[in-house]
């Protein structure tokens, strides 16, 4: 399925999804109606429920009960707000918000209760203060010839013409480090561009499914997503995708992606995760709730709810920090210079 076909199946569901809670079962807005919708619409509608139970042992119908028995008719919205949180974060998924006029919601131990692996103050020296700044990529050529890719959020857009001057500009270099550590993620469509320029032919890179009912295991049967290559300039020679935690949603898509493709090797730690494409509903309070609706899964259909094992593992180390050098960097630039 091409992406424009899958974004259209994925508008349709999500219109589903939104005037189910209107058509269905009638709540009120008091707190105990409010947990139960949300209940409800994760029971319904989100994509993870069986799998997580297999994983970590989930139980959701349990959840119910456990958090149906804390509500009281005195609580204040923003004791609601933090039960509604803290079942929601039974669910382990990045992808799950709950949006009020007070706060968001969220669940941030997918990265949080990990190595950080990253430094900003120290890529930045290394970027220096020549680099070039192309839309949301920074870059320049380090003193060994390899060329050095930064893009921390795939919130920032990148278009064709702006990768075609990166590849264009990096062309001489005998290797090539994209640092997306530490980018959580953003517009599917800016991940895709930039994969799209590391392979030469089409690639079966995944599959996706999607809800086709209110089970827990109602889903179409995996339709394939593939990567097919840029019609602009393409990297031809060896590359490293430098990954920690902190790599989730759109970038652990990107990930799955360029393993596909001969010339790239994945360095550093799994990614955080998020394999699910998140949709929204709305409680009976006006409050929205954000979750995963469609899993996605690697080309062997492998999920990648939980992030994506690199190739070369690797991490920063301390010692080395504090003289200046990030090793992570320092082991992309000797695997990119050894023949």
């Amino acid at each position: 399925m091409t992406r424009l076909k899958t974004f259209l199946a994925l508008v349709l569901t999500t219109i589903v999804i939104c005037t189910a809670c209107q058509q269905g079962m009638e709540y009120d807005d008091s707190p105990k109606a409010n947990i139960q919708a949300l209940w409800d619409i994760i029971d319904k509608h989100y994509c993870y429920l069986s799998y997580k139970q297999e994983t970590i042992g989930l139980d959701w119908e349990h959840i119910r009960g456990e958090y149906l028995q804390k509500v009281n008719t005195k609580m204040t919205h923003e004791q609601l707000f933090e039960l509604m949180c803290n079942m929601l974060s039974r669910l382990q998924d990045g992808h799950v918000n709950l949006y009020a006029a007070h706060d968001l919601g969220h669940y941030w131990n997918w990265k949080e209760d990990y190595p950080a692996n990253y430094d900003e103050d120290l890529q930045d020296d290394y970027l220096g203060d020549d680099y070039r700044i192309a839309a949301g990529i920074r870059y320049r050529i380090l003193p060994d010839n390899i060329g050095y890719v930064v893009y921390r959020s795939f919130s920032n857009g990148i278009g064709d013409g702006n990768l075609d001057e990166v590849m264009y500009y990096l062309r001489a270099c005998h290797g090539l480090i994209v640092d997306v550590r530490d980018n959580g993620g953003g517009v599917l469509t800016y991940a895709e561009r930039l994969a799209q320029r590391f392979t030469n032919e089409k690639r079966l890179v995944g599959y996706i499914c999607h809800k086709t009912g209110t089970g827990h295991d109602d889903f179409s049967s995996p339709e394939a997503e593939y990567l097919e290559p840029s019609k602009g300039v393409r990297w031809q020679k060896k590359a490293v995708f430098l990954t920690n935690r902190s790599c989730y949603s759109a970038t652990n898509t990107l990930i799955r992606d360029v393993k596909e493709c001969p010339l790239v090797t994945v360095m550093g730690d799994r990614t955080g995760g998020g394999g699910g494409l998140p949709f929204n509903s709305e409680l009976p309070n006006g409050w929205s709730i954000r979750f995963s609706a469609c899993p996605m899964f690697d080309a062997q259909m492998n999920q990648i709810e939980f992030g994506i094992d690199p190739d070369i593992p690797c991490a920063m180390d301390s010692s080395e920090a504090s003289q200046g050098r990030d090793s992570m960097i320092e082991k992309a630039r000797t695997f990119l210079n050894t023949k």
